[in-house]
């Protein structure tokens, strides 16, 4: 039935970005961040409702501009998830800080409230509170919060895989904690195939994020440095493309979130796939996300049928990076059984009833 390959992912594009980049190069000298930049800002703060968004030139960075806002430096610990990008620990490893791991819940793959509460010492300055696939931890952000207030720990939300995914109580994913981290790189539900995006409600912290990313600057378009500060701005071209892509993330939210149900359907009965509980009502989904049994076997078997998968992320402390020991059953288990199905917004239902009568074959045969 279907013949050419379907990738796991692959960005969305169409007329409307190509002719936002045609219209920036007719009408525009400046390619740096300027208008635009600050358009993109204003609509997302919009979909957000966040009182400050700050771009940046990608999500990795944006993490480590929060925790240096926050005056994370060396020496410092942050408590990260043991199941994440490695992104999410190396950007306070830049600062000289030592990320801490802990590991995760199993029912949404957030940090476990427990075991991070063993981890703390007189070093924690900060926590990474990591959605993944766009989750909120069971046991409730407020309980997160209400821990990390009483004994002084900063929270960064790493929700590079949130946009569209909200907190039961209507408030955004990554405007719970003291700052916010988006990413924009290629596989995210819009893209600017770089680039990441800072939110906060905190105008002091704005303002040091805005000083950070351009020189330290004591203001734009000057050479008055009244702080330490980097070049991490944005550019004129991604803004034009996001702003496109802004205008298409409604739809993305609900088809994700119809894509991740059909697959849930349409395996329900395969003993050997199991998939989250996802909090649809609230939450969309970046990635097609399970434990399957057989995992090299099964991906082997979709590749021949030309379908691509994506291993999940393994165990930080068992990369080869950190090396560090640790038991942490969660992600070991995800490393050993976790798979991202074709994840795309462009899927047909066509093509995802092929790819789970696939799978259901494999896992049938005798």
């Amino acid at each position: 039935m279907v013949k050419e390959f379907i990738m796991q992912m692959r960005p969305w594009f169409d007329e409307s970005e190509k002719e936002a980049l045609v219209d920036l190069m007719d009408n525009e000298t400046f390619l740096t961040e300027f208008r635009h930049t600050e358009k993109f800002e204003e609509t997302l703060k919009s979909f957000t409702n966040a009182k400050h968004c700050i771009l940046v030139n990608n999500g990795t960075i944006s993490l480590t501009i929060a925790a240096y806002a926050l005056g994370i430096s060396h020496g410092d610990e942050v408590i990260v998830p043991n199941y994440t990008m490695v992104a999410t620990p190396n950007s306070v490893k830049l600062l000289g800080a030592t990320p801490v791991f802990v590991d995760v819940e199993k029912e949404t793959l957030c940090i476990n409230f427990e075991e991070l509460k063993s981890k703390i010492s007189d070093k924690t300055k900060a926590l990474m509170l990591v959605s993944a696939n766009g989750r909120y931890p069971s046991y409730g952000i407020e309980k997160l919060k209400a821990f990390c207030d009483q004994n002084n720990i900063f929270i960064i939300e790493d929700s590079a895989q949130s946009l569209g995914s909200y907190y039961p109580d209507g408030t955004h994913i990554g405007l719970k904690g003291d700052i916010g981290s988006f990413s924009f790189s290629m596989p995210k539900i819009i893209t600017t195939g770089q680039g990441g995006a800072l939110v906060t409600n905190n105008d002091e912290l704005a303002s040091k994020i805005r000083k950070i990313k351009d020189f330290g600057r004591s203001g734009g378009g000057n050479d008055i440095h009244d702080s330490i500060g980097f070049n991490f701005k944005f550019t004129e071209m991604q803004a034009v493309i996001g702003i496109a892509q802004m205008k298409k993330l409604n739809f993305r939210i609900t088809r994700k979130k119809e894509i991740y149900k059909r697959f849930q359907e349409n395996l329900l009965r395969v003993d050997s796939i199991s998939f989250f509980n996802h909090d649809f009502a609230n939450t969309a989904p970046w990635f097609i996300d399970c434990f399957v049994e057989d995992r090299d076997g099964l991906q082997e078997f979709l590749k021949k049928n030309n379908i691509g998968s994506r291993v999940m992320y393994p165990p930080l402390n068992q990369q080869q990076a950190y090396n560090l020991p640790g038991n942490f059953p969660v992600s070991f288990e995800v490393g050993q059984k976790g798979l991202w199905l074709p994840s795309m917004a462009q899927l047909s239902n066509e093509e995802i009833d092929y790819i789970t009568n696939l799978i259901k074959d494999y896992y049938e045969r005798p």
